[in-house]
């Protein structure tokens, strides 16, 4: 699980910055999950997981910011399922544009932010 989940985004990172360093700019939007910012019965190590791909877009977005690079996350919520075909039909998951709008020049000044994208789940 921390493989893909944790290390899998360390490593991808490792080979985004050094281009980024270079030019002395950059986005990266790292994917967390809802299971990033709660806890769930039964989830603990996929949880950990993700709670540490939180952890590591923080630090390093305080680590690359004085290099011109912005990292920050998306924390989704819905995979699709049954229950969820409708919204998906419509349209109206919106993970893409949350990534776009966090590395568009919008959301030059959110930077180590993990962004719940899931319908107000977290709000509760």
């Amino acid at each position: 699980m921390n493989a893909v989940n944790l290390r899998g985004v360390w490593a991808c990172m490792k080979h985004e910055l050094r281009p980024m360093r270079e030019q002395g700019s950059g986005a990266i939007v790292n994917c967390s999950s809802l299971g990033g910012l709660v806890g769930l019965p039964g989830r603990a190590a996929y949880h950990a997981s993700k709670h540490g791909v939180v952890g590591l877009t923080r630090s390093a977005a305080l680590e690359y910011a004085p290099c011109g690079v912005r990292i920050n996350a998306i924390c989704p919520g819905t995979i699709e399922t049954p229950m969820v075909e409708d919204t998906i039909a419509k349209g109206e998951l919106d993970e893409a544009e949350a990534v776009l709008w966090l590395c568009s020049p919008a959301a030059g000044f959110v930077l180590g932010v993990a962004l719940p994208v899931d319908g107000g789940y977290t709000a509760r």
